[in-house]
């Protein structure tokens, strides 16, 4: 999937700790030698810069040339040395191999089914040198199935309105998110625009994980828990992943 207008409002309506949050887990579970990363489904770079400015060496690839323009820019004020590629994370081949690859922000819970999670791995792993590390999050069952369900968020500034509604999806464990976007217009100050996006999750047990990913060939997968070193308890609102290759 690729977001549209969600790109330009993403970094407002998003929780800034997160991102040193990755970056703190990512630097306690990458072995120390790790240089060269490529950072899956980057978005606005925020995390790519964060990784870059920590020393680094990253390439960061996201689907959306919307997300790619502003992750661009960004690395440029930021003054980080970035490599950007517009390209699926489902066909890896041409992006060469690196010693870790990590993708966070539940970016996998947007893959349709299960195969499609699958095909992910297979091209995560083939993307990895040897004892490579593969670290991702996704949105636990919890999550899904108790606390998105008639979610709502609502924020607004001069220049926009935005709604997030989030209803149970057709499928187990997944999740429909209903954006609705109010966006003023250059020419016409007294003038907004809607535009609406529908945005699909779907989350799986962590057996299921654990057994596509054993599938995939990794191994010595550990799991944790809402950025902590812990393990998943019954409420745990986001399971992470490190895998070796």
């Amino acid at each position: 999937m690729t977001y549209k207008t969600f790109a330009f409002v993403y970094d407002e309506v998003m929780d800034e700790a997160l991102y040193e949050q990755w970056l703190n887990f990512s630097k306690r579970h990458l072995p120390k030698q790790t240089e060269r990363i490529l950072e899956l489904a980057c978005g606005t770079g925020r995390l790519a810069v964060d990784f870059a400015k920590a020393g680094y060496d990253v390439t960061a690839l996201d689907l959306s040339e919307e997300m790619l323009a502003i992750a661009s820019k960004r690395a440029v004020e930021e003054e980080a040395e970035i490599q950007f590629v517009q390209g699926d994370m489902m066909e890896l081949s041409e992006v060469g191999q690196y010693e870790a690859i990590t993708c966070f922000s539940d970016s996998l819970c947007y893959m349709e089914n299960r195969r499609d999670v699958q095909q992910v791995f297979d091209e995560v792993y083939q993307a990895l040198e040897e004892q490579g590390t593969f670290i991702f999050d996704v949105h636990s069952i919890y999550q899904i199935d108790t606390v998105f369900p008639e979610y709502s968020y609502h924020y607004q500034t001069e220049d926009f309105a935005f709604l997030w509604d989030s209803y149970q999806g057709e499928k187990e464990h997944s999740i429909e998110h209903f954006l609705t976007f109010f966006v003023k217009q250059e020419e016409d100050k007294a003038l907004f625009v809607r535009r609406d996006e529908l945005h699909k999750e779907r989350t799986y047990t962590l057996d299921t994980y654990l057994r596509m990913l054993e599938g995939s060939g990794f191994m010595n997968v550990q799991v944790y828990a809402d950025f902590t070193d812990e393990q998943p308890k019954e409420d745990s609102a986001r399971w992470f992943f490190v895998c070796e290759k």
